[in-house]
C-alpha cells in the first residue's frame, strides 16, 4: 500500500510538472545578471561569503520563489551541514557565457588548492548547474567536497519530499541520528537517489532537482547549529573534472502568480494633526487599483468608509513599484485600517497620545534584559543570572578572534597574555545576541540616553537596580528614573576601563567559538569563577576553577574609542550629578583627562575590530567629545576654542556629527552659530535629493547590514537640526523616521520594534533565538537588500543577523528617534 500511494503521488507530481512546462515562461537573463521569469528570480553570486563572517546565507546561487528568498548558498563547499565559520569558497568573477541566458561564476578555496567554475543556464521552466573543476579534486578533499543548496527551514516545516520514490517529512525540530564517529555531523535525512522534489504538495515552494553526476543527499545542518537550513548535496567524485556536478534544477512557478500588495504604514498610528500617508508597495505585474479606503471601526466591529482617495505613485524603487494613500484629513480620533485590492489591514490609531508608550519598553525591558555582571528577573521569569563575574582574561598578541576582534603586537596592557584582570566586572551591556562587551557602542548607549534624559525628560520607573547586590527587577520601580540607572550602570564599566588600563579597549568576548555560540541564560555562559590554569580541568575552589571559560579582553589604545567614551562619560556627569555625585565628578575628571591624553595622537587605526566604525574617524569623535564637554562645564575656554579649531572637520563631516554640533550652539559664541547655517543648508538640500530616490524619505540601507540604525540616527539628527534652526529644517523628517520603524519600510509592514505597535517582530535574533522568540522593547536590524534589488525581511526565521540581531545601541537610538519624532507631532497644527 504504502508504494501504491507513492507511486500515485509521483504520477500526480509529473502531470502538475508536465502542464506547468507547457505554459509557464523561461527563464531569461536580466540586465543585472540574474535569471528571471514573473515568480521566480535565480540571484547568482551577486552576494559573496564573508571575508570575516562567513557564512551568513546570503551567497552564491539563491531563489525567489514566489516572493520569498527559499534557497540561498548555492556553492561548492567543504563540509557536509556547514556552520557559520565553516570554509568558504572566494569569489573570483562573474559574467555571461557562451550560452543564451547563462551565467559563469569563478571561485576557488585557495589554501585548498581548489578552483572552479560554476555555470547556471536557463533550461525551460527551470535551469541547469553544472560545475567545472579546473583541476580533479585534491586527495585531502575527496569524499569531502560537494555541491550545495540550502533551503530555509521555515519554508519547509511539516512538509514532505520525495527522493526518488521515498518519501519523507520536513521535522519542525532536527530528529535525525547522529554520525557515531565523534565528529559531531548529523546523518542525512534521505540520500542515494538521483532526484529530490522538495513540498510536492505546495505549489509556492514546490522545486524539484535531479543529478546527473552523482545521488543527492537531504540534510538538516540544524542537527549541527540552530541556525543551520535544510541542505541538498551532491559528493563531487575524485577524479571528476568537465562536469563534475550537473542539476537540473525546476522550481515550481504558478503561471500569471503576482505578489499581493504591501501596506505600510506606522503601526503604533498617527497623532490626529499630523500627516498620515499609507505607502503601497505593488508588484510590477500586478493590476493595481487606482483608488484606497480609509474605514473606521465602531465598538460593534463594523466598518464605516471615512475616506476613499486616489492613490498616487511613487516611482519604482528596487523591484517593486509604489503608491502612496494619503488620508491625512482624517484627525478624529478613534481605530482605524485602510482597504486596498480587496483585502484591509490591521488595525491601527489616530490618538493625541499613540506615541506616548512607543519607547518605554525599550528602556525599560530590552536595555534591562542587556545588562550585564548583574542578575535579571521579569516576576516569574529570570532572563539570566549574574554574569560574567570571571571578566576577564587578557586576549593575547598578534590574534584576531572569528567575531572581528583584532589584538596587534602591543597589548596596551600591564597584563600578561591569559592573565586575569581585576575590576572589569562591572556595569555595561552585552551588546546584542552574543554576549560582548562592545566599548563604543556601549559609549554610545549612555550619550544616547544622556541626550534623551535633558531633551526629552524620560520619566519612567518600572525596574529596580541594586548594583551592590548584583540584581535586576523589571516591572518593579524603586524611586529612580530608569534611563538614569542605565546611565550609572554603562558608566561603571567604562570608568572601570580607565582605572585598569589608564584607555578605554575595544571590549570583552567569549575565548572560543563554542562558548561564542551560547544560546540561552547569559548566566551560565561562564562559570563565574577565575580561571587558575593550576587547578586542572575539574578543578575548583569555590571561587577559582581550572575551566578556561573567562572572557578576554581586547585592549587596544584607539584615539577613537577613547574619544567615544570621554564624549558618554561627560554627559553621564551631567546625567548623575544628583543621583550619584561622586560617580558624576569621577566621569567628569576621567573625560577630562583621557580627552586631554587624545589631542596629540589623532590618527585612523584599523586595529580593534573589523570593520569598526569606532576605530576610525578620530576625527569626528573628538567633535562629539568636545561637544560633551563644552556642554558639562558650560562652556569652559578649554573646549570652546578647540570646538571652534574643530569647525573644519564639521564642516566635512557634517553628515556624522551635526547633531553634535548644533548641541553646542548655546555655549559657543555667534560666529560658530552663522559658520553652522550654511552646513545646515547644504546638508539639508544633499538629504533632500537622497531622500527622493526612495518612497520612504529616509536612509535605506543597501550595504551588509540592515538599517534601521541608521533610520533612528537620521530621525534624530534631523530633530537636533529642527531645534537649532527651525527656520531651515522641519519636523517632517523625524516622523518619517518614526514611520519606518514601526512598520512603513519595504518588504512587509511589521514594526521594527519587538511588541511596539498593533503587529510587530515577534521572532528576533536575541538570546533567546532558539526559542523563535523576541526581546520586548528591542529594534531589529530589519529591510536587507539583497543584491541586486530583493528586499527582505524575514518574519518567521530568527537566524539572519544582519536583519534580524538586536543591538543596544540601535535600540538606544530608537529611544532618542522615538522621543524626537513625539515631540516633533505636537509641533503639527
Amino acid at each position: 500500500m504504502r508504494y501504491r500511494v507513492c507511486a500515485k503521488l509521483l504520477a500526480t507530481v509529473s502531470l502538475v510538472a508536465t502542464l506547468h512546462a507547457a505554459s509557464a515562461q523561461s527563464l531569461k537573463t536580466g540586465p543585472n545578471d540574474t535569471l528571471e521569469t514573473q515568480g521566480l528570480s535565480v540571484i547568482i553570486d551577486q552576494n559573496q561569503f564573508s571575508p570575516i563572517f562567513f557564512d551568513e546565507k546570503n551567497a552564491g546561487i539563491q531563489l525567489v520563489l514566489h516572493g520569498d528568498r527559499i534557497a540561498t548558498d548555492g556553492a561548492v563547499r567543504l563540509d557536509r551541514t556547514p556552520e557559520q565559520w565553516a570554509p568558504v569558497p572566494a569569489f573570483i568573477s562573474r559574467e555571461r557565457g557562451s550560452e543564451p541566458n547563462q551565467i559563469v561564476v569563478r571561485s576557488a578555496y585557495k589554501d585548498q588548492n581548489l578552483a572552479y567554475r560554476v555555470k547556471v543556464t536557463a533550461e525551460g521552466t527551470g535551469f541547469r548547474i553544472a560545475v567545472d573543476l579546473d583541476q580533479p579534486l585534491p586527495h585531502a578533499l575527496a569524499g569531502k567536497a560537494e555541491f550545495n543548496l540550502d533551503f530555509l527551514p521555515t519554508a519547509y516545516f511539516g512538509k514532505t519530499y520525495l527522493i526518488d520514490a521515498a518519501p519523507g517529512l520536513f521535522p519542525r525540530h532536527p530528529t535525525g541520528e547522529m554520525a557515531l564517529d565523534g565528529s559531531g555531523d548529523p546523518l542525512p535525512l534521505a540520500t542515494g537517489g538521483t532526484s529530490i522534489t522538495l513540498a510536492p504538495e505546495d505549489p509556492l515552494t514546490r522545486v524539484s532537482i535531479t543529478s546527473d553526476a552523482g545521488a543527492l543527499s537531504l540534510y538538516d545542518a540544524r542537527a549541527r547549529a540552530q541556525n543551520g537550513w535544510f541542505v541538498v548535496r551532491s559528493l563531487i567524485a575524485e577524479g571528476a573534472k568537465e562536469n563534475a556536478v550537473v542539476w537540473h534544477v525546476r522550481p515550481n512557478v504558478i503561471k500569471g502568480w503576482t505578489r499581493a500588495p504591501v501596506v505600510s504604514f506606522n503601526q503604533a498610528g498617527y497623532t490626529p494633526a499630523r500627516d498620515k500617508v499609507a505607502l503601497i508597495e505593488l508588484d510590477p505585474a500586478f493590476k493595481a487599483p487606482g483608488e484606497a479606503e480609509l474605514v473606521k471601526l465602531a465598538p460593534d466591529g463594523s466598518r464605516q468608509v471615512v475616506l476613499r482617495a486616489k492613490t498616487q505613485p511613487r516611482g519604482r524603487f528596487l523591484r517593486y513599484d509604489y503608491a502612496a494613500f494619503d488620508f491625512s484629513s482624517v484627525r478624529d480620533p478613534g481605530i482605524y485600517a485602510i482597504t486596498y485590492a480587496g483585502n484591509t489591514t490591521n488595525p491601527f490609531r489616530i490618538s493625541p497620545d499613540v506615541y506616548d508608550h512607543v519607547w518605554q519598553t525599550s528602556l525599560d525591558t530590552f536595555l534591562a534584559e542587556q545588562m550585564d555582571h548583574v542578575g535579571v528577573r521579569e516576576q516569574y521569569r529570570v532572563w539570566q543570572s549574574p554574569s560574567h563575574l570571571d571578566d576577564a582574561r587578557q586576549a593575547p598578541a598578534n590574534h584576531v578572534h572569528f567575531d572581528g576582534y583584532r589584538m596587534g603586537p602591543n597589548l596596551d596592557s600591564p597584563f600578561k597574555a591569559g592573565e586575569h584582570i581585576p575590576g572589569l566586572a562591572v556595569g555595561g551591556w552585552q551588546d546584542a545576541g552574543d554576549y560582548d562587551i562592545q566599548t563604543p557602542d556601549n559609549a554610545w548607549v549612555v550619550r544616547d540616553l544622556v541626550w534623551a534624559h535633558e531633551l526629552f525628560g524620560l520619566k519612567w520607573d518600572q525596574t529596580s537596580v541594586d548594583e551592590a547586590a548584583r540584581a535586576v527587577e523589571i516591572r518593579k520601580p524603586d524611586g529612580i528614573e530608569d534611563s538614569l540607572q542605565q546611565i550609572r550602570h554603562g558608566t561603571l564599566q567604562l570608568l572601570a576601563q580607565y582605572k585598569v588600563f589608564g584607555h578605554a579597549i575595544v571590549g570583552i568576548i567569549d575565548p572560543t567559538l563554542r562558548q561564542y555560540a551560547h544560546l540561552g541564560d547569559a548566566g551560565s555562559q561562564t562559570d563565574g569563577k577565575l580561571y587558575d590554569p593550576k587547578l586542572g580541568p575539574l578543578g575548583d575552589t569555590g571561587a577559582t576553577s581550572g575551566k578556561p571559560d573567562d572572557r578576554w579582553a581586547f585592549t587596544t589604545d584607539i584615539p577613537a574609542t577613547n574619544l567615544y567614551v570621554v564624549g558618554a562619560l561627560a554627559g553621564a556627569s551631567r546625567a548623575l550629578a544628583t543621583l550619584d555625585p561622586q560617580m558624576s565628578a569621577e566621569a567628569l575628571a576621567t573625560a577630562k583627562a583621557l580627552w586631554a591624553k587624545q589631542q596629540p595622537r589623532l590618527v585612523d587605526s584599523s586595529e580593534g575590530r573589523e570593520n569598526s566604525f569606532a576605530s576610525r574617524f578620530p576625527d569626528v569623535a573628538n567633535v562629539a567629545a568636545t561637544v560633551e564637554l563644552v556642554i558639562t562645564t558650560k562652556g569652559d575656554p578649554t573646549y570652546t576654542a578647540k570646538l571652534k579649531a574643530l569647525l573644519p572637520t564639521i564642516s566635512e563631516r557634517f553628515a556624522f556629527i551635526g547633531s553634535a554640533a548644533v548641541r553646542a550652539i548655546p555655549f559657543m559664541d555667534a560666529d560658530y552659530r552663522a559658520k553652522l547655517v550654511p552646513l545646515v543648508q547644504a546638508a539639508k538640500a544633499k538629504i533632500d535629493a537622497d531622500m527622493a530616490k526612495n518612497p520612504f524619505g529616509v536612509p535605506v540601507s543597501l550595504g551588509t547590514w540592515a538599517g534601521s540604525h541608521d533610520v533612528a540616527t537620521f530621525g534624530s539628527t534631523m530633530y537636533m537640526l529642527h531645534t537649532a534652526f527651525p527656520e531651515i529644517v522641519g519636523p517632517e523628517y523625524s516622523l518619517r523616521a518614526l514611520d519606518y520603524m514601526l512598520g512603513r519600510h519595504p518588504a512587509n509592514n511589521l514594526s521594527l520594534v519587538s511588541t511596539v505597535g498593533t503587529q510587530s517582530r515577534l521572532i528576533g535574533y536575541g538570546h533567546n533565538r532558539a526559542d523563535y522568540s523576541f526581546i520586548p522593547g528591542g529594534m531589529t536590524p530589519g529591510v536587507i537588500v539583497i543584491k541586486p534589488d530583493f528586499p527582505e525581511v524575514k518574519t518567521d526565521w530568527p537566524f539572519l543577523w544582519f536583519e534580524n540581531e538586536y543591538t543596544v545601541s540601535t535600540t538606544s537610538a530608537y529611544i532618542l528617534a522615538a522621543n524626537a519624532a513625539a515631540a516633533a507631532a505636537k509641533e503639527a497644527k
